[in-house]
């Protein structure tokens, strides 16, 4: 760990004395890269950079310890000793987090999908609560919400619902919200007092990237022939007409409209472009969509991540075994104790998988 960190420190000093190259000035392409890449950096190098200076420090009070005979000397050297060990092992702890690996998804906007489940009218009622949930959410976030899509119930709830999250880090923390929520209560129109259960399904979706068609010539095999017109006739006596392979993908695209070779091959081009981005945008429509069936499962009331016990006052999140007793707090948008504690153990289970082999 310990090498890489220092290859991170080299790289932070190098960084920096680019930023200040004139030639660098000149580019602002380079600057924008290189100040976002400092930027990244920057949180780590500085931990690193106050363990290394704690750890001088402890190595002088040991220095000072062995050589003092004065007692009270040597027992204040041992409590700066004692004080030096804890906060080098917080900075240490601290390191190994910041060199987890990143969710690149954490910085992106979100795209929330609730639908009601198992339940009825009861289950769109509170699939309705559960946006106003998320709407107090972001308002103490100051992110903002954006609702694109919603088919309500006759009771006044949602059937479904699909809205935009857009703000800082909006990813990194409602990823979790993803999965069947559950809610015991007694309806409205339940006469006899009686508990029912009703779920609703959470989808969270990064908002998908914006696609960069990259075309490598190298990539393409370009054919040209001579065009033929109506009735047999040639369009010109030249070999005008062009065919593109895209090798990696197979598309092939064929122009013969235009009179020039060149004009051909220009407009094979750009429709090669067009067919790319359209294949990437689906791809990536496919993935988010397969995201999503993994994330709800079926809506039945057995699988669940979190309950919403109205009777008993209580939210359980079952993931992390945490409750909490203030259920009108929780459904006025107060989701950070929740959402802090499946952080935590989200980072605690990739060190457990190997956190400092990764890094090392």
């Amino acid at each position: 760990m310990f090498d890489k960190l220092a290859a991170i420190d080299a790289r932070y000093d190098e960084l920096e004395r680019l930023l200040s190259d004139p030639a660098v000035l000149s580019d602002y392409a380079k600057i924008a890269e290189y100040s976002k890449e400092r930027s990244n950096l920057q949180d780590v190098v500085e931990t690193y950079r106050k363990y290394k200076a704690k750890s001088e420090e402890l190595n002088g009070a040991r220095e000072l310890i062995e050589n003092e005979n004065d007692p009270d000397l040597r027992a204040m050297a041992q409590e700066e000793i004692d004080t030096l060990q804890s906060e080098i092992e917080q900075l240490q702890h601290d390191l190994r987090m910041l060199l987890l690996p990143k969710d690149a998804r954490d910085d992106k906007n979100v795209i929330i999908e609730i639908r009601a489940g198992a339940g009825g009218d009861e289950s769109a009622l509170f699939a309705a609560d559960l946006f106003r949930m998320y709407s107090y959410y972001a308002t103490r976030r100051n992110w903002k919400i954006d609702v694109f899509e919603q088919h309500e119930s006759e009771a006044g709830g949602f059937k479904e619902i699909k809205f935009e999250v857009s703000g800082k880090g909006a990813f990194s923390r409602l990823k979790f919200e993803s999965g069947v929520h559950r809610v015991q209560r007694v309806p409205e129109t339940e006469a006899q007092g009686r508990v029912h259960t009703s779920t609703v399904t959470v989808a969270v979706l990064a908002e998908m990237d914006e696609v960069d068609v990259q075309l490598n010539m190298n990539d393409v095999r370009v054919d040209v022939y001579r065009s033929g017109g109506a009735g047999g006739q040639s369009v010109n006596t030249t070999d005008s007409a062009v065919r593109m392979t895209h090798i990696p993908t197979g598309i092939v695209i064929t122009m013969q409209d235009e009179r020039s070779q060149l004009q051909n091959k220009e407009r094979a081009k750009q429709m090669l472009i067009a067919k790319l981005y359209e294949m990437e945008v689906e791809r990536q429509r496919s993935s988010q969509e397969s995201e999503r069936r993994s994330q709800v499962g079926t809506g039945e009331r057995s699988e669940k991540i979190r309950t919403y016990n109205y009777p008993q006052n209580r939210v359980t999140d079952h993931r992390i075994n945490l409750t909490i007793y203030n259920l009108p707090a929780v459904m006025q948008g107060e989701l950070d104790e929740f959402i802090d504690e499946l952080i935590a153990q989200d980072q605690a289970e990739k060190l457990a998988a190997g956190g400092d082999e990764q890094v090392a």
